[in-house]
């Protein structure tokens, strides 16, 4: 499909919808660290975790899984920086602090997105960022910061742990702390829309009533888990990938998604380039 009209097909659907209404490594070194944030809207200095397990990912796995150091300046880092920007001014205006990461399909860089996003939220000194691995179909975002964790939020769901053992902060990310998935759950869709998915995400939003939380779903057409539980979620962020995602695809995930506001819709893989500055 060609790029200009997919990417006009993009923006037609998005503004529809608001009209309507982001091998080998060492196993990490886990420390003990309790959560301290400077009140909401203010500047904050650097955060104390004495009850989050901090782990250090190794560069190797960060570059291979394509996650960007904060502080980058490269043209990803820019782009990142720019949807950061957008998904903050819609959150913010309607006082919206879930979001819901979102694609038609598996393989369209959803998860990608997702932690870049967290990433780059997080490099606002004025929010801190919880990132969830709701996806148990295909948990992935432990390995992305080649951890292993003891404990996950599958544990969470299952009653075999509490919250506070399955928070994660990555050293050098500032102000961003991940709830892994351990391992796959069956009947994950009626686990998360259930009384216990509901318990856990009122416990995480009741925390820190401030902080943003992203919760990374499986695909939209692959799964009945993310329709579950977005009843549970604010708003919602599409991921499609140029060259790879159809159009009728992305028009049916959409309408599925009718009830959810969306706070946009990212062209993943676009070839395009903008010029520099």
């Amino acid at each position: 499909m060609d790029r200009i009209r997919k990417a006009l097909d993009l923006a037609r659907l998005e503004r529809a919808q608001g009209d309507e209404r982001a091998q080998g490594e060492p196993e990490p070194k886990f420390e003990r660290a309790v959560h301290k944030v400077a009140p909401a809207k203010e500047p904050t200095s650097a955060i104390v975790y004495s009850r989050t397990r901090v782990f250090t990912p190794s560069a190797q796995v960060l570059e291979r899984s394509r996650i960007m150091l904060p502080g980058a300046e490269d043209a990803a880092a820019a782009a990142f920086r720019m949807l950061r920007t957008q998904v903050l001014q819609r959150m913010d205006a309607n006082g919206w602090r879930s979001l819901a990461i979102l694609s038609p399909a598996a393989a369209d860089g959803k998860t990608t997105t997702a932690v870049n996003l967290a990433v780059s939220l997080a490099s606002d000194r004025l929010h801190t960022v919880l990132l969830v691995d709701f996806d148990f179909r295909r948990p992935a975002l432990a390995s992305r910061f080649g951890l292993a964790p003891e404990f996950g939020v599958d544990d969470v769901l299952s009653g075999h742990a509490a919250l506070e053992d399955c928070l994660y902060h990555p050293e050098g990310f500032e102000r961003l702390v991940i709830l892994p998935a351990r391992a796959t759950l069956a009947n994950s869709s009626e686990i998360l829309a259930g009384p216990r998915g509901r318990e856990v995400v009122a416990e995480l939003r009741a925390r820190y009533p401030e902080r943003i939380i992203m919760f990374d779903l499986p695909p939209v057409l692959v799964a009945d888990d993310a329709l579950s539980f977005i009843p549970l979620v604010e708003c919602g962020l599409v991921v499609a990938a140029e060259g790879r995602t159809r159009r009728n695809d992305l028009v049916r995930t959409i309408e599925l998604l009718s009830k959810l506001p969306l706070v946009g819709t990212v062209l993943n893989r676009a070839t395009d380039t903008t010029s520099s500055y």
